[in-house]
């Protein structure tokens, strides 16, 4: 039985339930029996899900190794592999070409529809000329692109297996928690089929990449190599799409990334029917009511998208909004925030009549605009 001290407390890890000295209001010494916690073992979830997981290898990419070069080892890592395992260490899932070239990006992916559609990220495959699908068996296959959504960092390939393929479920992303297990599988560093766990850290986390950012922060070990891989709930659900990672250094410090799945499900029905996704339009520059603004307007809260320009010709010039209104809802969307409202304009299809509810000169009125489509 091991014993640690903790706070103060001798923990015995292993009983069924430890002693914890604890200190009454009245200084009076108490002993509460306290269950010992039991970690979860997450090794049937990754048997069911790991086969779903694939490895994304591009070819032909016009630009550097961007968006954390995912075909590119990070030097200290080569360095520290190559002076345990020789100078000839080649990274695994990462063959060399004729004449020694390297494939120029890797990623990682996952299969939703046993046909062969997988999600990936678009940094991962895009301005590539060729894209390799790397099943879970060692099965290479070649993919084609059915769509690609920068503004959100989501692709959907798809594969022409000859077989029915391992395929894993969606999940609920609104309904995890902060403290949430998280279980990522991906091919960081060309090391395929790596499994990591941690909690959720945040939700709703805005890392300046788009306007439709809308973060899980989590804290298992997300790499180069990880992105388009999928972030699972401990019922093997898909709650996220592993995007980006926090680094000084360039490699993990416990701040990673995921696309919400609900975002991306939207975003991935959307490139599957259309080969693209279809968005609202208002055809407004704004900015965020600060307390500085809210005050020279004789505002008593900051809050709303403040219109500092209007595209001519566009929906809300069309359709009598102002510069200087300050937009606070958008059909059923309270407004507090710019993010509020691009995400509710988005979401939105081109086409629809909306009622925009306005501050003009401190005053609420209503305006009913009829949205356009986001210009490519």
């Amino acid at each position: 039985m091991k014993k640690t001290l903790l706070g103060g407390a001798l923990i015995l890890t292993g009983a069924l339930a430890v002693a914890v000295p604890l200190s009454l209001p009245s200084g009076s010494p108490a002993t509460a029996a306290v269950p010992a916690s039991v970690l979860p073992s997450f090794a049937p979830l990754v048997e069911i899900t790991r086969p779903a997981v694939v490895t994304v290898r591009t070819a032909g990419r016009t630009g550097s190794a961007a968006s954390g070069g995912q075909g590119q080892i990070d030097p200290q890592m080569r360095e520290f592999m190559e002076r345990f395992f020789g100078p000839d260490f080649q990274v695994p899932n990462q063959p060399r070409s004729p004449g020694g070239a390297r494939p120029s990006g890797i990623g990682s992916g996952f299969i939703i529809e046993a046909n062969g559609v997988i999600v990936t990220n678009n940094h991962v495959i895009d301005d590539a000329d060729e894209i390799t699908v790397v099943l879970s068996d060692g099965t290479e296959l070649s993919a084609t692109l059915i769509g690609a959504d920068p503004k959100t960092d989501l692709a959907v390939l798809r594969v022409e297996a000859g077989r029915s393929l391992p395929t894993v479920p969606w999940g609920n992303s609104d309904a995890v928690q902060v403290g949430d297990w998280a279980i990522a599988i991906g091919n960081p560093f060309g090391f395929g089929g790596t499994v990591t766990a941690g909690i959720v850290s945040a939700r709703g986390r805005d890392i300046r990449s788009g306007p439709y950012d809308d973060f899980l922060q989590v804290d298992a070990s997300i790499n180069r190599g990880n992105s388009g891989g999928p972030l699972f709930d401990q019922q093997g659900n898909v709650i996220g799409v592993n995007t980006a990672i926090f680094s000084p250094s360039g490699g993990n410090v416990g701040i990673g990334f995921a696309i919400p799945a609900n975002q991306a499900r939207e975003i991935v029905d959307d490139l599957i029917q259309n080969g693209e996704v279809e968005r609202g339009w208002l055809g407004v520059s704004i900015q965020q009511v600060t307390p500085a603004i809210a005050e020279s307007l004789g505002l008593s809260d900051a809050r709303g998208a403040l219109i500092s320009e209007l595209t001519e010709g566009g929906p809300a010039a069309r359709d009598g909004l102002n510069r200087g209104d300050i937009i606070v809802g958008f059909g059923g969307t309270e407004v507090d925030t710019l993010r509020d409202l691009t995400r509710a304009v988005a979401d939105t299809a081109p086409g629809t009549r909306t009622d925009v509810r306005i501050l003009r000169r401190g005053s609420e009125r209503t305006v009913t605009v009829r949205t356009g489509q986001f210009p490519s």
